[in-house]
């Protein structure tokens, strides 16, 4: 029965079935000749995408209706049976692949599954690889790569293309090292690979980081004559050699090209970016613009990311001026996004909540960015602010924002509403996708001071990593737990789990604290060459000068190829601990002769040497100068260091003068101080005052009648 359609109806099934007949035909010429993205720059955008896709779908209740012989248009012939799917089946190749091509683009494995068994009913498969190629897609589009391998490995007549969908379908599920399988497999059966192919496989290799196999597979496209005419090629090379972190090589490959469009250009810039290079990524997109290329989103995604790797915050908000002139920040939230991240990495968080309130749609994404800002910063209460209110806009949170939201309990030790985030994860059964949302619990917990709660939420992850391990090890160091920490260390070592740098560091600190020398040692066997590093070498340092083994301490030290800061002033201080203070001044005096600014610590350490050795001037004359030539405003212990040494000393006035320009909320410790000097030197009547003094802070009043009572009791009164 032939039904009647509106003209415009019939037009548009006419313009679609014309267009699908034109595909079609376009395909199976292609078919026949090896595939090739040669010479067209725009392919780089379709990198996923091979020839076994096909035309615009027609949808299959307005194909069934119409008319087989009606209007000029392509016929699709009826048949009498009726398909699973409770319409009719068309033997028309253009309306199977149409079919095959939505199920595909919308997911639908059912669907795409009957449409396969109605082929294989027909036996249509058996001389047309091109449907056979459109099913492979369909099903790694659908998820279904074990289905698709299944249907691949029970076909004998596969060709190229074949194999690329295959490989492709690997690749766009995360599975690259079955797509450099599939490749290998390929080549073992005699078939040569054609750009598509390679294009696919830089794309595993760069996913996998596999250098060796990338550089091969660059060696065959040169053998082949492709590299220097195929910009899509150039393209996948540059950024298969920066995602390896060859980035030298990378380099070499974009200069080789004479012209470079926009994609590539993108590719070295995400390079650079990825392998936290922010300067080079700025210097390029100087030049890109010289050159009159044009940027788009991925070129400003990069170079936000630059911007925020290296605190490059003037030019991050010039770069938010261009986008705003170009209304790309109401087109693309990912530009957005990138932009809100820029932001908070450089620590402008009123200015990245600014960028943040321009966006008409900010997705996850966006408020993990915010988020993960704030917490960074330590601002837990505006992170968790955000979290309700990102909730209320009906935006679901992610593993990344659970991750950053505890963290930011963590930084304010709110406990319980860490325990409130950490049962709801727990509901959704996030704990048992990935670690590092146990490890910032146990982290969160230890922070909190829940030690109990981190190692019961670290006894039920299912697999623990160092990561997981090393931050209840922190956790215990942190409080002074250091006994738990070296049995928590033993017991990672029992389950196979090997320590990183960090791990050797907390141990080593805890080793420094109980003055476990055999642990210590038996760690530094362990690292081996490793003492050279700054890091490790540094705590090596601060462990031997805490159990007494300056010569050891001095050892490590002279080895480690960077002298920092913090390795200098672990040294200075197991001399002072020693009572070594001629050695403090003289290693003082080398920090500073090599350029090396001393700190807070440093400065803590050198006055109370110097007040512990009753050397009055060079105490006066280090703590002028750390205010003077340091530009470093003292702390309290600052002030209670030069007190302590003035009132040993006798200079009981000039320790007044001292106390007076120091801001009130220090002064009880202070008093209690000289009150200690009065005591040595038995002077009564200048305790009573400096009781009269400390009495007036002291609101219990005990600290400061201890001082007195011991003075009298000095003095026989």
């Amino acid at each position: 029965m032939e039904v009647k359609l509106p003209a415009i109806a019939l037009n548009i099934v006419r313009t679609e079935q014309k267009l699908m007949l034109d595909m079609v035909q376009q395909h199976s010429a292609e078919e026949k000749r090896p595939t090739s993205l040669q010479g067209n720059p725009s392919s780089a955008k379709d990198f996923g995408s091979l020839s076994v896709e096909f035309a615009v779908g027609v949808p299959d209740k307005v194909l069934s209706k119409v008319n087989p012989s009606g209007h000029g248009g392509t016929s699709v012939h009826n048949t009498d049976k009726v398909s699973p799917m409770g319409e009719h089946r068309f033997v028309d190749r253009t309306a199977l692949f149409s079919l095959i091509k939505t199920c595909g683009k919308h997911k639908d494995l059912q669907r795409g599954s009957t449409v396969h068994t109605d082929v294989l009913e027909r036996g249509l498969l058996k001389n047309d690889v091109g449907l056979f190629n459109a099913l492979l897609s369909m099903y790694m589009k659908c998820g279904a790569p074990l289905k698709a391998q299944k249907m691949f490995d029970e076909q004998l007549m596969r060709n190229v293309v074949s194999w690329n969908a295959l490989i492709t379908g690997y690749v766009q599920q995360g599975l690259s090292d079955k797509a450099l399988g599939c490749y290998e497999q390929m080549l073992d059966e005699g078939l040569s690979p054609n750009a598509v192919t390679f294009l696919c496989i830089l794309k595993a290799c760069g996913n996998t980081k596999d250098l060796d196999k990338g550089e091969a597979i660059h060696a065959e496209i040169g053998r082949q004559g492709l590299t220097e005419k195929d910009l899509v090629l150039g393209t996948a090379l540059v950024d298969m050699y920066a995602k390896c972190g060859a980035l030298h090589k990378a380099q070499s490959v974009f200069d080789s090209f004479n012209l470079q469009d926009t994609v590539m250009w993108n590719a070295l810039l995400s390079g650079y970016a990825q392998n936290g290079l922010g300067h080079k990524v700025l210097s390029y997109y100087e030049q890109m613009k010289s050159k009159k290329i044009r940027p788009d989103s991925v070129t400003y995604i990069a170079v936000l990311k630059a911007c925020g790797s290296i605190g490059a915050l003037k030019k991050g908000t010039e770069i938010h001026h261009e986008l705003r002139g170009q209304g790309l920040l109401y087109k693309d939230i990912m530009v957005g996004t990138a932009l809100v991240d820029m932001y908070a990495k450089c620590g402008a968080l009123v200015e990245a909540k600014g960028a943040f309130n321009e966006l008409p749609a900010p997705n996850v994404a966006t408020w993990n960015a915010l988020i993960a800002g704030y917490a960074h910063k330590g601002m837990g209460k505006e992170a968790l602010t955000c979290f309700e209110q990102m909730q209320d806009d009906g935006i679901t949170p992610d593993m990344v924002t659970f991750v950053c939201t505890i963290t930011a309990c963590g930084s304010i030790r709110a406990l319980e509403k860490g325990k409130e985030i950490h049962k709801e994860a727990d509901r959704q059964g996030l704990l048992e996708k990935d670690n590092v949302l146990g490890n910032a619990l146990i982290d969160m917990y230890a922070k909190c001071g829940s030690l109990d709660k981190a190692q019961e939420t670290l006894d039920k992850l299912r697999k623990r990593d160092v990561a997981t391990w090393t931050a209840l090890i922190a956790g215990y160091v942190q409080h002074g737990l250091d006994d738990e920490a070296l049995s928590c260390y033993a017991r990672m070592r029992e389950e196979g789990v090997h320590p990183d740098d960090v791990t050797f560091g907390c141990i080593l600190r805890a080793c420094g604290n109980l003055g476990a020398v055999l642990t210590g040692e038996a760690i530094h066997a362990e690292v081996g060459l490793q003492e050279r590093d700054s890091v490790l070498g540094t705590a090596l340092v601060d462990m031997y000068a805490k159990c007494g083994l300056l010569g050891k301490a001095q050892a490590v030290f002279d080895k480690l190829l960077v002298q920092s800061i913090a390795a200098w002033t672990a040294l200075i201080t197991g001399y002072g601990q020693i009572g070594w203070t001629e050695k403090v001044i003289d290693v003082f005096s080398k920090m500073t002769e090599e350029g090396i600014e001393p700190n807070l610590v440093t400065f803590i350490v050198l006055l109370t040497a110097c007040s512990h050795a009753g050397l009055v001037d060079e105490g006066q004359m280090y703590f002028e100068k750390m205010i003077s030539m340091y530009c470093i405003h003292p702390t309290s212990e600052h002030y209670t260091c030069i007190v302590d040494t003035l009132s040993r000393a006798g200079q009981f006035n000039m320790a007044i003068c001292i106390i007076q320009t120091v801001p009130q909320a220090d002064h009880l410790l202070l008093w209690s101080v000289m009150m200690g000097a009065c005591r040595k030197w038995s002077d009564v009547e200048l305790g009573k005052q400096v009781f009269e003094h400390a009495i007036m802070l002291d609101e219990e009043r005990r600290a400061a009648y201890i001082c007195l009572d011991h003075l009298y009791s000095a003095s026989d009164l």
